[in-house]
């Protein structure tokens, strides 16, 4: 029996990493596609298997992935599953960024998987955020544009999924939308402390008689999803057979109110619970700020999501991966391990 081969897009990308991870606990092989940059870091990340990982340096932006034709060659004969999970979220990337990675580069994946004899599925990662600056219910195989885009990152991926949808007929794509996604839930493995996690490092490292004010009143759903239940949804839906012309919201079903989420962290960090609040608009405000702006991007889309009220439908989700027993952990039940990796990670410095 053949081992099957997947080719990973977006190493080294923390979503990237640990589906590899995955996919390698599977036995199966991977062909990760990686900037020359990051080929050392591979290197060693991945010693020792090189049976099951082949490191081939490209970037999404160039035609034919900028892979030798040797590689090409490989992994048109091999590869059955491609994970497109390249692209970037950083705010401090300029328009014409993340347009190039996350539009030209969905293209140049989506033109070359179709030339791949034995595709049996494309799995592109999007996010629950092309959904804009929208409110209310937001169904999973709906794409519709909102009035407005809160930021370059929104629009390039819905852009992206706009063009990856149109192939749908001739590829057998599946679309993964997930929410806000934090560390593992039983380890709280992250590798980088931005999004949430900024504000969790602020809670945890503040004196302990200091309660931390909130953007905004907490009262809206903050809907986060832990890393390891991202990456078991997006392998059984590559292996789902009813998950082919499908979109898949990778979303909590019960996310708690904003302000009851940062209570319960502030309770195992044995801090004082969050009291009072900052308006959102002179937060952002104050994040724009000249000196302030570029590194507040990224928490400063956080902000702007957790002031949201908006319901993601995951109807599709629960029933391609809610009947194969994978279910969303409610946040109470793996808050601990977040806050016990981000003190000793916070005792070494971010």
């Amino acid at each position: 029996m053949s081992v099957k081969s997947n080719l990973v897009t977006g190493y080294p990308n923390f979503v990237a990493r640990q589906l590899i991870e995955r996919l390698l606990d599977s036995e199966e092989r991977v062909f990760i596609l990686l900037q020359d940059k990051h080929i050392e870091q591979a290197r060693k990340e991945y010693r020792g298997k090189k049976d099951s990982v082949v490191l081939c340096t490209g970037d999404v932006i160039n035609m034919h992935l900028g892979l030798s034709g040797d590689e090409v060659k490989q992994i048109r004969n091999d590869v059955e599953v491609v994970y497109h999970m390249a692209g970037t979220y950083h705010l401090a990337s300029s328009e014409e960024e993340m347009h190039l990675i996350n539009v030209e580069g969905t293209r140049n994946v989506v033109d070359f998987a179709a030339e791949i004899p034995n595709l049996k599925r494309f799995l592109h990662y999007s996010t629950a955020f092309v959904s804009g600056g929208r409110e209310g219910v937001v169904l999973e195989d709906e794409l519709t544009q909102p009035q407005r885009f809160r930021n370059p990152f929104e629009e390039t991926k819905f852009r992206a999924e706009q063009y990856v949808r149109r192939h749908m007929d001739a590829l057998p794509i599946s679309v993964v939308r997930p929410s806000l996604i934090v560390g593992h839930s039983q380890t709280g493995l992250v590798d980088r402390f931005d999004g949430p996690y900024m504000f969790i490092y602020v809670l945890v490292n503040l004196p302990v008689d200091i309660p931390l004010p909130l953007v905004g009143k907490g009262q809206y759903p903050l809907n986060m999803v832990p890393v390891d239940y991202v990456t078991a949804c997006m392998t059984n839906i590559a292996n789902s057979p009813e998950a082919v012309g499908r979109t898949f919201h990778l979303v909590d079903l019960n996310p708690l109110p904003a302000r009851r989420a940062f209570e319960i962290l502030a309770q195992l960090a044995h801090r004082k619970a969050p009291r009072g609040s900052i308006p959102t608009n002179l937060a952002t405000a104050l994040m724009k700020m000249p000196g302030l702006e570029r590194a507040w991007r990224t928490p400063r889309l956080f902000v702007e999501t957790m002031n949201q009220l908006v319901i993601y439908n995951a109807m599709n989700a629960t029933e391609v991966c809610g009947e194969a027993g994978i279910i969303c952990p409610p946040f109470p039940t793996y808050a601990a391990n977040l806050v016990e990796f981000m003190k000793k990670r916070g005792r070494k410095g971010l």
